[in-house]
């Protein structure tokens, strides 16, 4: 195993132990970890420890009746009480565990530690122990380059160090190399999107993190920021929060027609849109500017037979392509 996957299974292994492990036991533990010499191994497994003090976990050397060797302070690894209810708990775990398994989470060891310290209420565990063992894996299944490059990203991010990469944008079929300076990241409905300034244009860019390949963050001076963020931004200004605010394609203005209940939820159902008019038999039109057309339609098919597009031609035609598409696909539910 690498070194963190050992240093993690490290906490684990010391807290199910019930009296201090020896460092005899540790090297038994885990065959092939710490091998050779004896004052070898020991050097690694100092490296390991420091390593794990620098990440607050609260790893000691004692003497007590039961012997001697390492242990972690349970009261002060596990975070306190927070008051959360069973069905809470569960909640926060299963959030994680879906987080972990996806593979595209830049902050995957932390959350995966954090996991570990959540006691799960009601199981009857001592107190200050968990009654439930974490066990999810980093990174354990999907993600691809997403969950490869993300964790370069937040890094860089966090150091203020930019990065190059490899872009296939949606707009030039040719791979284009890029350099720029991480300035957000934010996920909106399962995509993740970078904000960082582009050396090439001069200018702030948004890229979609599924199109970036090969990210290299600038190794050189380590500890010293490469540029800094302007207090007043904000991610929120620059990512979608819908699938039609994408900007793929020149603002256009969509009409949509709203039948039933989502006629009165017509400011829900679309934000951002405007009222055009009610129809004498309940339904409304709204207009909407959108940059990302099909994911407006693919929106609004999940809402058939209540809503479609009606305008301009263009649009319904593109609207209608994808309504028959999905039903070639799905015979059985009937044309939308």
């Amino acid at each position: 195993m690498d070194r963190m996957q050992r240093i993690l299974s490290l906490v684990p292994y010391l807290l199910d132990a019930r009296r201090p492990v020896p460092f005899a036991q540790i090297r038994e533990e885990f065959p092939g970890e710490y091998e050779g010499a004896d004052e070898a191994a020991e050097r690694k497994f100092e490296r390991d420890k420091a390593e794990l003090l620098e990440l607050g976990v609260p790893l000691r050397f004692v003497k007590t009746e039961d012997g001697e060797g390492y242990e972690l302070d349970r009261s002060a690894y596990y975070l306190p009480d927070v008051g959360l209810t069973p069905e809470e708990t569960a909640v926060l775990y299963a959030a994680g565990a879906e987080a972990l398994s996806s593979g595209a989470f830049p902050l995957a060891t932390d959350l995966q530690h954090a996991l570990r310290k959540v006691g799960y209420p009601g199981t009857g565990a001592p107190a200050g122990e968990a009654g439930v063992r974490f066990h999810a894996e980093v990174g354990a299944a999907g993600g691809g380059a997403v969950g490869e490059v993300l964790p370069a990203l937040w890094g860089a991010l966090a150091a203020r160090k930019a990065v190059t990469f490899e872009y296939r944008s949606p707009h030039r079929p040719a791979v284009e190399t890029r350099k720029a300076d991480p300035w957000g990241l934010a996920m909106r409905r399962g995509t993740w999107t970078l904000v960082a300034f582009c050396h090439q244009r001069q200018a702030l860019r948004s890229f979609q993190v599924g199109r970036m390949l090969a990210v290299q963050v600038n190794a050189q001076r380590p500890r010293s920021a490469d540029y800094d963020i302007p207090a007043d931004f904000r991610v929120d200004d620059h990512v979608a929060h819908h699938p039609w605010g994408h900007r793929f394609h020149a603002p256009l203005e969509v009409t949509v027609e709203l039948r039933g209940p989502l006629s009165a939820l017509w400011e829900r159902t679309l934000p951002g849109a405007r009222k055009l008019e009610d129809g004498a038999d309940g339904r409304a039109r709204v207009a909407l500017g959108v940059t990302y057309l099909d994911g407006l339609c693919r929106h609004l098919l999940s809402l058939a037979p209540n809503a479609r597009v009606v305008g301009p031609d263009g649009a319904a035609a593109r609207y209608r392509e994808l309504a028959h598409a999905s039903a070639a696909r799905h015979p059985a539910g009937g044309a939308p």
